[in-house]
């Protein structure tokens, strides 16, 4: 995603299982390399953690 990935729009790089393709490679955005997943993030399963980072995408999203 060259120009960046905007909110709400699934990552081009995730796997059907929702796996990083670029974990490890040198073109993965810093962004997401600085992300630090935390037991409150991740929470019990998918759904809880994929609402987390829709929240951080909303709150941080330029105007």
């Amino acid at each position: 995603m060259p120009a960046g990935k905007p909110a709400g729009v699934r990552c081009a790089q995730l796997t059907a299982d929702n796996r990083c393709a670029i974990f490890g490679d040198p073109r993965r955005p810093a962004v997401c390399a600085s992300l630090q997943p935390e037991p409150a993030m991740c929470g019990d399963d998918h759904v809880h953690a994929l609402a987390w980072l829709t929240a951080l995408e909303t709150a941080t999203q330029a105007d």
